[in-house]
């Protein structure tokens, strides 16, 4: 019985992302073709290999079998066609990276047009997501994430500023109005603009001075989904709403044009910069080795 290597391929993305449309997104297809590609698998084994519902794609007892064994095959498919890719004058292929979307905006736009100028072979793909995800099991070859929030058994490359800062600001107009906070406890009688993570987890605004370390979970007016709306957090700072809390590089521009006042600048705390992080369990493909070295030498 032999099974198209294409068909195969879709079967396993599709039952490591729990459905097509995500499935699509990590392999960089269409979810139409997903379905296509497995309905003639199973047609072709003769067993169902997915239960599909309008919520969920998982597994069948005949389709967890397929994954154990496929899975570990296909990575060494892919291992010995990149022993060949070894064989370039300069790697080629696509390097799929899951960053966070603070990574994305800050870290990557210093590094992105270098790597593609010396690697004219290489496609890269970057998805920008802030929760927290096996990069492996969406498709992604590395990802970029900070500290707290690597995957374990993972190995990290320090990539980007080693020190960033979260930064509090609010228009002119707005403290004028409202007055200018002496103390991070103030803020709960301020409105604030806050964040708020795909998984429903609102996170608490951090201070530090001095070695006193000051948390409080702020009130106010404006909750946006950390990622997808935060320049909306922005904007409506400078409209004079409320006071925002950001890494210091987002806010940056609004500062230095005065746009948005410097609040409780002594407290603002610092913490270390992202990783680039990617399994240790085998030698990476050849897009990846270049990036990582890239990286490095950028250090």
């Amino acid at each position: 019985m032999e099974a198209d290597l294409g068909d195969l391929n879709a079967f396993l993305a599709v039952a490591r992302a729990g459905g097509f449309r995500v499935g699509a997104r990590a392999s960089g297809t269409s979810a139409s073709g997903l379905s296509e590609a497995v309905r003639r698998l199973e047609t072709q084994l003769g067993v169902r290999l997915l239960h599909r519902t309008t919520r969920s794609v998982v597994p069948t007892e005949a389709g967890q079998r397929l994954i154990e064994r496929l899975a570990p095959a296909l990575t060494e498919v892919q291992s010995a066609l990149d022993v060949v890719n070894g064989f370039r004058d300069r790697p080629a292929g696509t390097l799929r990276l899951n960053a966070a979307v603070s990574a994305a905006r800050l870290v990557l736009p210093a590094i992105i047009p270098a790597f593609l100028e010396a690697y004219p072979d290489i496609q890269l793909e970057v998805f920008a997501d802030d929760s927290f995800v096996d990069v492996i099991a969406v498709g992604c070859d590395a990802g970029i994430r900070y500290e707290e929030r690597l995957e374990k058994d993972m190995i990290a490359v320090p990539i980007g500023p080693r020190v960033q800062r979260f930064a509090l600001a609010a228009s002119p107009g707005y403290l004028d109005r409202c007055g200018r906070p002496q103390h991070p406890s103030e803020l709960l009688h301020h409105a604030c603009l806050r964040g708020r993570f795909a998984s429903g987890a609102m996170p608490t605004w951090e201070f530090e001075r001095k070695g006193e370390v000051v948390r409080i979970t702020p009130a106010g007016p404006l909750i946006v989904q950390i990622g997808s709306a935060v320049d909306l957090l922005v904007e409506t700072a400078m409209a004079g709403t409320g006071l925002v809390y950001l890494f210091d590089e987002w806010l940056r521009p609004q500062l230095d044009s005065g746009a948005l006042e410097p609040v409780l600048e002594a407290w603002w705390p610092r913490f270390s910069g992202p990783f680039l992080y990617y399994p240790g369990r085998k030698l990476p493909p050849a897009p990846l080795r270049a990036f990582i070295d890239f990286v490095r030498a950028a250090a």
